[in-house]
């Protein structure tokens, strides 16, 4: 199949930020590796942020996808609700390896983590909230404000992105399933009716 200009100028973009960086990657290189004029590319991307965001956009397509899929199983809440936490850590964890360098620089800017994040976390929310209202419904879980507790969730996750994928937690004894075990745990006896 033959790839549509806009989506070969991500795909591009992504494997030119991954081996020398976003900084070190300029629009030329992109059109220039793309077998297009500049002109070209800036039909499709005002700006190299443009580009960028595209390119995390795709990224994180993968992972909504991953759990949109949770999220239908006709499995019980508490079990959609571990398997989020699990899919979520190890789908970023696999973008962010894929993306070599691009992880390098990517995660020491926090204005850079927060805009990209910006893409996806209204639909990390939604998706959350759709496991703890069927949680509510079958009377499994007890949320006095559901959009509240998805926003405060999906923020806590976010928050362990980093140690996550770098392992960091493993100086305390904590490894990443360790990890996994816990926060899921956690919230899961915070929201859990007694």
């Amino acid at each position: 199949m033959v790839m549509k200009t806009r989506d070969k100028f991500i795909e591009v973009a992504r494997q030119l930020f991954a081996r020398k960086g976003v900084e070190n990657t300029t629009m030329n290189d992109i059109a220039s590796a793309s077998d297009k004029g500049r002109r070209t590319i800036y039909t499709y991307f005002k700006s190299k942020r443009d580009i960028f965001n595209a390119v995390i956009e795709s990224e994180t397509d993968q992972l909504l996808n991953r759990l949109r899929l949770i999220v239908a199983r006709p499995s019980s809440p508490e079990e959609k609700l571990m398997e989020y936490v699990e899919c979520r850590f190890e789908t970023m964890k696999e973008i962010v390896s894929r993306n070599g360098s691009l992880r390098a620089g990517f995660f020491r800017d926090v204005r850079k983590v927060d805009r990209a994040r910006k893409i996806i976390t209204r639909k990390e929310i939604a998706m959350l909230r759709d496991i703890l209202q069927e949680g509510v419904d079958q009377g499994v879980f007890h949320i006095p404000n559901l959009q509240h507790c998805a926003v405060i969730i999906t923020q806590a996750i976010h928050g362990l992105d980093v140690p996550y994928i770098r392992d960091n937690l493993i100086e305390e004894g904590i490894d990443k399933e360790t990890l996994k075990t816990y926060i899921s745990e956690l919230i899961l006896n915070g929201i859990k009716r007694r």
